[in-house]
């Protein structure tokens, strides 16, 4: 093997520990934040996913400069063909990521009440102002219900689909090291 062919070997392997660990730790956590409604979370998700997504192709690029054109062997085709299909699943997964992130900001949004600003008499406001520390300082319901339940049904297509096309990906990523690691 060559000092560039082994650069490119070096180059590939990096490549595919230090992207395919965090993109598939990112898709597969999204559904618990999904299910929590942590929009903050989604978000940095979603770009962690896009990010690790664009340099999952540094693998793909990489492994095709080591196969040096000979793509007849059936275990280098198949990696090539799984890695193609793992892209156009993450690709859905990050679509269904964006959907969830607005589902979930229009579910809060419409969730907040906006009240209208009214000139109240300073002696009304800070009678007010007692009232609500009053009921803040009452112990909480024995139910241990929060103040405001979450609607587990947002966004709930999404949760589920990107569960299963992240779980299907990771697989894909398996089979494609198995096939590197015994034909390689």
């Amino acid at each position: 093997m060559s000092n560039s062919d082994r650069l490119l070997l070096i180059l590939h392997i990096g490549f595919a520990i230090f992207t395919l660990g965090p993109l598939t730790a990112a898709t597969m956590s999204t559904p618990r934040y999904i299910r929590k409604q942590n929009a903050v979370v989604l978000r940095y998700l979603h770009r962690t996913s896009q990010i690790y997504g664009v340099g999952t192709l540094g693998i793909f690029l990489f492994g095709l400069f080591l196969a040096h054109g000979k793509f007849g062997k059936f275990w280098l085709s198949a990696s090539m063909t799984l890695f193609v299909v793992a892209l156009v699943l993450l690709l859905l997964v990050e679509r269904d990521q964006r959907k969830a992130i607005n589902l979930i900001d229009v579910a809060v949004a419409e969730a907040t009440p906006v009240a209208p600003v009214a000139a109240v008499p300073v002696k009304e406001a800070e009678e007010g102002q007692a009232e609500a520390e009053e009921k803040d300082k009452a112990p909480k319901a024995a139910s241990g219900q929060p103040e405001r339940a979450l609607d587990t049904s947002i966004a709930q297509v999404e949760r589920g689909r990107i569960a299963s096309m992240s779980g299907v990906v990771a697989l894909i990523w398996l089979v494609i090291l198995v096939l590197m690691v015994w034909n390689g």
